[in-house]
C-alpha cells in the first residue's frame, strides 16, 4: 500500500505543471499590475503543458514584451533572447531548450484577451513565445494555436508599452514580465 501511495504522490509531482489551469503575470514598466490567464488545456494540451513547465521553472521571469502592435497584440516569452538586461535587438528570435510543438489549431477565435502561441513560418514551430490580443484578429483563426484567455488585468495588457513601425519592435525600455506564476 505504501508503494502505491508513493507512486501516486510521485506521479502527481511530475504532472504538476501539466495540471495547471492558469498563469498570473506580474507586469512592470509603463504597465504595472497583474494579468490573470486561464489556460485552455482542453484546446491545446501540449502547448499549455510547455508554457506551464517554463513558468514553473521561472523561465518567463524577467522576459520583456518585445513586439507590441497597437490595436493588435503584445508578444513576449522569448526565454532565450528576451531577458531584461540582454541585447534586446535579438528579442523575438529565440525559444527555450524544450522542443518546438506541433500546431493545435482550434475553433476558438482570436478576440480581445485571447492568448496565442507565436511561431515562425512553419505551423509546427511554436516553442515559448506567446501573444495577448488587444482586439479581434479573425485572420489569425485556424493559423495559430490558442492557449488561453485573459480573465483579469486586461487593463494592464492594454497599457503595455507600444512598439513602433510595422513589426511593433519596442524602442527603449520595454515592459517586462517580472514574475510568472502557475495557478491551479
Amino acid at each position: 500500500m505504501r508503494k502505491l501511495a508513493a507512486s501516486a504522490a510521485l506521479a502527481a509531482l511530475i504532472a504538476g505543471p501539466a495540471a495547471a489551469t492558469g498563469l498570473q503575470i506580474e507586469v512592470e514598466g509603463e504597465a504595472n499590475g497583474m494579468i490573470t490567464i486561464d489556460l485552455l488545456d482542453d484546446v491545446a494540451p501540449a502547448h499549455v503543458k510547455q508554457i506551464a513547465t517554463l513558468a514553473a521553472e521561472g523561465q518567463y521571469d524577467g522576459v520583456v514584451f518585445h513586439r507590441v502592435i497597437d490595436g493588435f497584440m503584445a508578444q513576449t516569452g522569448d526565454v532565450e533572447n528576451g531577458r531584461l538586461g540582454a541585447d534586446l535587438r535579438r528579442a523575438g528570435t529565440g525559444g527555450s531548450n524544450l522542443p518546438d510543438l506541433k500546431a493545435e489549431f482550434s475553433d476558438v477565435p482570436f478576440e480581445k484577451g485571447v492568448v496565442g502561441m507565436a511561431r515562425a513560418q512553419s505551423p509546427d514551430s511554436a516553442n515559448s513565445q506567446f501573444f495577448i490580443m488587444f482586439d479581434a484578429a479573425p485572420f489569425l483563426n485556424g493559423q495559430y494555436t490558442v492557449v488561453g484567455r485573459v480573465t483579469g488585468g486586461q487593463d494592464v495588457v492594454d497599457a503595455i508599452k507600444l512598439g513602433t513601425g510595422g513589426n511593433g519592435a519596442v524602442i527603449g525600455q520595454p515592459d517586462v514580465m517580472k514574475k510568472v506564476t502557475v495557478t491551479e
